[in-house]
């Protein structure tokens, strides 16, 4: 690839940032450092009566937590700025007016009035109102009125929309744009059938259409990697482009993602459904103070939640599904991903979560655990390490630990019913007293030698290993749970196994 690579993600601060969303966002930012190229976020506040406090804050500090730091946009700048669309709004009447002056465009001033009006008559001859070449010269327009009558209404400061003029009837009804979707191929659209859409709205404002492409040009976007809901979209911004004669950039429109049933595309609703976060970062709704869950906050760590959405839709062509940032940035390519939507699964992202812990340092996960629980804040972090070094193998979140691990910071209360009956028959108290004789005489109370001593008396003296490893089991943990018991009793140090042991004998 010759030319600069420049990618843009350019989400609407309506709110949280979907995980359809962070998906878009890293194979944009996949694909420009697989090129060397940049990855540029820009805020697409067009539409200020949708904007929500605190979502542009929400999209940048979900794409750092994902690991995804962008070459250039709001607050960092860069040379094609401004990143927000709301600043930029000088720049776009100069590019409505030069598509009417090449006759591309024209102005409509209908009321919302007179177009429903249109839609309801329709309606009642089982029919779809279209505002295009089928009927533009019977509306209210600057192609339906004279050139008189049109300064007239803009000297009186009338409302109007600027339309963009789609389809030439002169053109014929096999009219179509073809273009080649770096995913989905060719794809051809007749221009016939599409509506003269609205570019610049009666506030002053452009439309999304009419702003994506100016800003597209202008900060010199070299591919356009955006979801599949844009692809209707696709005919209309290859015509402005082609209006504007602006280079096309090459497009690629990734699959939806679909929910755990794959049926219909996943939505927050499925999330509060059946129990997993649809957003990277937490959200607290500013107007109802509702709170949506977060992926960070539930427990996930980045790279897992990256590897897991790098396989929405792509795969490398491998059996390899475990792989680190450098690792996706070196085997990524547009062209391996799918056309069709990908099911999101809730327990395959479980899954990876549970891998990347096993990776995490015991520290690490020690001082995150320590957080956790008020109760670990006065022991020593190095002793919690070590315990999370035994139980990590079995979790998932660090949240699972203390379940995991309670044990060895507190003696067990209470004994789990059913392996009390199990573990404890008669004859039972006197194997455990003669263990703790063992337990007692051993100096060093290593894990080795209490495995040495303990087995060893086992087969000198023919007792079957469940009779005695069960109900010792049950008196350190309290349930027939847990790393190995050797492990626990050194771990919780004799005297405090000697308690434990103690207090079972006399108890069950």
């Amino acid at each position: 690839m010759t030319k600069n690579v420049r990618v843009r993600f350019a989400p609407s601060p309506t709110g949280p940032l979907h995980i359809g969303g962070v998906r878009t966002a890293l194979f944009n930012y996949l694909f420009a450092k697989k090129h060397q190229g940049s990855f540029i976020l820009r805020i697409e506040d067009t539409d200020q009566t949708r904007y929500v406090e605190g979502a542009e804050n929400y999209i940048i500090d979900a794409l750092k937590w994902c690991k995804m730091p962008f070459d250039e946009g709001p607050g960092i700048g860069g040379d094609y700025g401004p990143y927000r669309q709301s600043e930029r709004k000088q720049l776009y009447k100069q590019y409505a007016d030069e598509l009417i002056t090449s006759g591309n465009a024209y102005y409509a001033f209908d009321t919302a009035e007179e177009l429903d009006a249109h839609r309801k008559d329709h309606e009642a001859n089982g029919k779809t109102f279209i505002y295009n070449w089928h009927n533009r010269l019977k509306l209210n327009n600057s192609l339906s009125l004279s050139a008189e009558d049109v300064q007239a209404k803009l000297e009186a400061g009338e409302d109007y929309v600027i339309r963009f003029k789609m389809h030439d009837p002169k053109e014929g009804s096999h009219s179509t744009i073809s273009t080649k979707d770096i995913i989905r191929g060719h794809v051809t659209f007749k221009k016939e059938v599409l509506d003269d859409k609205v570019i610049f709205k009666s506030d002053g404002m452009p439309t999304y259409h009419l702003a994506n492409i100016v800003d597209d040009h202008l900060m010199k976007i070299t591919h356009v990697i955006r979801g599949e809901e844009w692809l209707p979209s696709l005919p209309m911004h290859i015509a402005l482009y082609q209006a504007l004669n602006w280079d096309i950039p090459e497009f690629a429109h990734l699959p939806l993602i679909l929910k755990p049933t794959g049926k219909g595309k996943l939505s927050k609703r499925d999330g509060d459904k059946l129990g997993f976060p649809v957003f990277p970062l937490e959200w607290t709704d500013p107007k109802s103070n509702e709170i949506s869950r977060g992926y960070k906050e539930d427990g996930y760590f980045a790279d897992a939640v990256i590897n897991f959405l790098a396989f929405l839709g792509w795969n490398p062509g491998t059996e390899q599904e475990l792989f680190n940032l450098e690792e996706l940035i070196e085997a990524f390519e547009l062209e391996r991903v799918n056309k069709s939507g990908a099911r999101f699964d809730p327990d395959k992202i479980k899954w990876f979560n549970h891998h990347y812990m096993q990776e995490q340092s015991n520290d690490d996960l020690a001082q995150q655990f320590q957080k956790q629980h008020a109760y670990l804040t006065e022991i020593d972090v190095n002793y919690i390490a070590m315990v999370v070094g035994l139980v990590k193998e079995r979790a998932t979140f660090v949240s699972d630990f203390w379940d995991l691990s309670h044990y060895f910071f507190t003696a067990p209360t209470e004994y789990d019913a059913k392996a009390s009956k199990k573990a404890f028959k008669e004859g039972t108290k006197a194997i455990l007293e003669q263990v703790s004789t063992i337990i007692e005489s051993n100096e060093n109370f290593t894990v080795e030698e209490l495995q040495n001593d303990i087995k060893g008396w086992i087969t000198s003296n023919n007792i079957g290993f469940g009779q005695v490893m069960m109900p010792l089991r049950l008196a350190l943990v309290g349930a027939l749970q847990g790393p190995d018991v050797f492990e626990i009793m050194f771990m919780i140090g004799k005297s405090e196994t000697l308690k434990r042991i103690n207090n079972a004998t006399a108890t069950l």
